[in-house]
């Protein structure tokens, strides 16, 4: 049986990782920030079933920002592959807390690296980059060759990391695999995302428990996806025997205006009537209209979207309108 370690297990792709792993007769262990305790909602379903808690799926403790800790667990639990969804990944947020964002991104990165190098080099291990590297660029859609511009410090810090891993499978021949993400969300996309945002917005309106939604830019554009089938294909991605670097995205854009009224009138609501925008909520820089070329996943893994823009809002509306 395979063994696999999940950093970030509690966030969004780090949970739908765990789960995906676990179908797939995985041993795996979610690491979960000391930090994050009782913030285990997205693993709750894994950690209640007794056929699989504590046999096949174990919680363990530790930060990212501890090199010692990291160190330890991975000498440890000796696992064929580890999957690194832990950092700040908020934009907006980078601003606020430079350091801190560069630290968890980049600098956490080498750590790990460095555990791998020196311990086993036959570990797999996959690192998320960022549609937002490309930041401002003159390419309708970019590919995995396009130039960096980046316009964030979060965006500086993938930059970091995409060549950080570049040298480490390069230079020391670690076993790297990279996914450059565009937007994907998902009824467990945290609430700091303008998806979430919106949806949750347009639903306490239906509900009568709130009067207005307030955004920022509604005419930005954005290649969004569905994160369970990304992580489907990261997956798949470290199954390849060449590590290597691939775009996941769409190929298609929409604005949050679109997003917005689509969800709007899933419950049969005018959105003229209840959508403002407010410039509280713009971001410090902005970015080109950014599009992803999945070209080279399609030759390689047969890369195909199954959920569109009206498949995601559904599930993320439904979702949202179940709760209690």
């Amino acid at each position: 049986m395979k063994k696999a370690i999940v950093f970030g297990s509690t966030g969004q792709d780090g949970s739908y990782m765990c789960e995906l792993l676990l179908k797939k007769n995985y041993k795996v262990f979610a690491l979960v920030r000391k930090s994050a305790t009782g913030n285990t909602k997205n693993l709750a379903h894994l950690i209640k079933d007794k056929k699989i808690f504590e046999k096949k799926f174990f919680l363990v403790r530790g930060d990212l920002n501890d090199h010692s800790s990291i160190h330890n667990l991975i000498i440890d639990i000796k696992p064929d592959e580890i999957y690194n969804f832990a950092d700040q990944d908020h934009v907006g947020w980078s601003f606020s807390i430079p350091s801190y964002s560069l630290m968890t991104t980049s600098h956490s990165l080498i750590n790990i690296l460095e555990t791998i190098k020196t311990y086993n080099k036959k570990i797999k291990y996959f690192h998320p980059l960022s549609s937002n590297m490309f930041g401002i660029t003159n390419t309708k859609k970019q590919d995995e060759k396009t130039a960096f511009n980046p316009q964030s410090v979060y965006a500086i810090s993938k930059v970091t990391c995409y060549y950080l891993c570049n040298l480490y499978r390069k230079v020391h021949n670690l076993k790297i695999y990279n996914a450059i993400f565009y937007n994907h969300e998902s009824p467990r996309r945290s609430e700091e995302y303008v998806t979430t945002k919106i949806v949750k917005h347009v639903c306490d309106i239906y509900k009568k428990k709130r009067k207005f939604l307030e955004l920022g830019d509604i005419s930005a554009r954005i290649d969004w996806g569905y994160a369970k089938e990304y992580v489907y294909f990261v997956q798949k991605i470290m199954q390849t025997k060449k590590p290597d670097v691939f775009i996941i995205a769409t190929g298609k854009a929409h604005s949050v205006k679109e997003f917005a009224e689509k969800c709007f009138k899933y419950v049969g609501l005018d959105y003229k009537k209840y959508l403002k925008t407010n410039k509280k909520f713009l971001r410090p820089s902005k970015t080109s209209i950014l599009i992803g070329n999945t070209n080279k996943i399609k030759n390689t893994l047969k890369f195909k979207i199954n959920y569109n823009l009206d498949k995601i809002i559904k599930i993320m509306m439904d979702h949202e309108l179940n709760k209690s």
